[in-house]
């Protein structure tokens, strides 16, 4: 990196002031400690429904009825109550927080209204999953693990292929991008990459955040590029367009099935520990259940929570390399990099674009700011220099 890409980066991080830097890195340190104590809280709501024996309860009043209804009702119980139970921590860490520093202002009443609504449809589509996993568990035998992985794979790609059209407009609203230079330079951009116009929109994501974000979803015929409604207040054409761009590079990138593959591998390592380890684990927490029981769900999912955390390097590593790619995809269909790097630094308000080597390794699923900004002026140098 030469002098000059060095002070440019500098120029555009500084510029948010010494107070947003310090608040960004108190908010984000945050949010690393967060995921200790969310397994804490896990925990001890794991312990309650154990000690409290109301899956075995429900499930001894289901004795006489079939294994995958037994399942069902046994998963949906579970889902209910561990929301309940964690509903002060998730007020706090998704509502209260959030609000405190300025990332969302959404009323109360709202945050509780779509909770419920996440909570319920959480709960039906966990349940129909560990119907599935346990009937494998019943059929298959010793390598139970390895078909729950297929599974997973086949709940991702139908989750991904419903959700745009099925799910998330019950949480928000999809609209097209308004017809004006916006709209216009978008689909010059999609129809160059081959995505459908009809598939670019925009939705109000400040309905429940005030961050600068834009993502990529859904695969095949429901695949879409949505932008917040965020992104349009204030932001340049330019930077409308970088951003559009990268989440296009997502698209034409197949990230998405790369996340579907991803995530099964792992699947396929969690549920062959599982095999292995959760006798212990429900012993630790004084469950009589077996493998096969559904009553001992509270324990395979606390399992499954300390996997995520320690699984979370292995997929944020992954994650960061396709991030790098969007980005370059960005700066090689529109080169706007200094419409990028402004874009970026819009979201250093909720990541600090500053973390050590470490902290970047462990904790974050994109690479820093500092660093996305530092490649896009070393872009800009290299082809200001031909």
């Amino acid at each position: 990196m030469t002098t000059d890409t060095q002070a440019a980066t500098a120029a555009y991080i500084d510029g948010l002031g010494a107070d947003t830097l310090a608040k960004a890195a108190a908010y984000t340190t945050g949010a690393h400690w967060l995921l200790l104590w969310a397994l804490v809280a896990s925990a001890v709501v794991t312990l309650v429904i154990v000690r409290w024996g109301v899956l075995d309860r429900v499930e001894a009043k289901l004795a006489h009825r079939g294994p995958n209804l037994r399942a069902f009702v046994v998963g949906v119980v579970y889902f209910l109550v561990s929301a309940a139970l964690m509903l002060p921590w998730s007020l706090y860490e998704q509502w209260w927080r959030e609000t405190s520093y300025g990332r969302t202002s959404q009323p109360l009443g709202d945050f509780l209204g779509q909770g419920l609504l996440s909570i319920v449809i959480s709960a039906l589509l966990g349940a129909l999953f560990f119907v599935g996993v346990y009937a494998l568990i019943r059929r298959t035998g010793r390598a139970w693990w390895a078909w729950s992985a297929g599974l997973t794979a086949a709940a991702l790609s139908a989750l991904l292929l419903a959700a745009p059209v099925v799910i998330e407009p019950l949480f928000n609203d999809f609209k097209p991008v308004p017809a004006g230079e916006v709209r216009d330079a978008l689909v010059v951009m999609a129809d160059r990459a081959g995505v459908p116009e009809d598939r670019i929109f925009v939705y109000d994501g400040s309905r429940q955040s005030n961050n600068f974000t834009a993502n990529a979803g859904g695969v095949g015929g429901t695949a879409r590029i949505a932008i917040s409604d965020v992104a349009f207040k204030g932001a340049s054409l330019d930077e409308v367009k970088a951003v559009t761009a990268h989440e296009i590079g997502h698209y034409v990138l197949g990230h998405t099935w790369r996340l579907v593959i991803v995530f099964s591998g792992l699947a396929i390592l969690f549920f062959f520990l599982a095999d292995r380890l959760f006798p212990r684990f429900a012993r630790a927490f004084g469950s009589r259940a077996s493998l096969a029981d559904p009553a001992g769900l509270p324990v395979l999912l606390f399992m499954a929570s300390l996997f995520g955390l320690l699984a979370g390097p292995v997929s944020n590593g992954l994650s960061r390399v396709a991030e790098n790619q969007a980005d370059q995809y960005s700066l090689e269909a529109v080169n706007l990099p200094d419409a990028l790097a402004t874009a970026l630094v819009k979201t250093a308000e909720y990541r600090n674009p500053r973390p050590t080597q470490l902290e970047e390794l462990l904790f974050y699923s994109h690479p820093s700011v500092e660093r996305r900004v530092q490649r896009a002026m070393e872009w800009k140098a290299s082809h200001e220099a031909r």
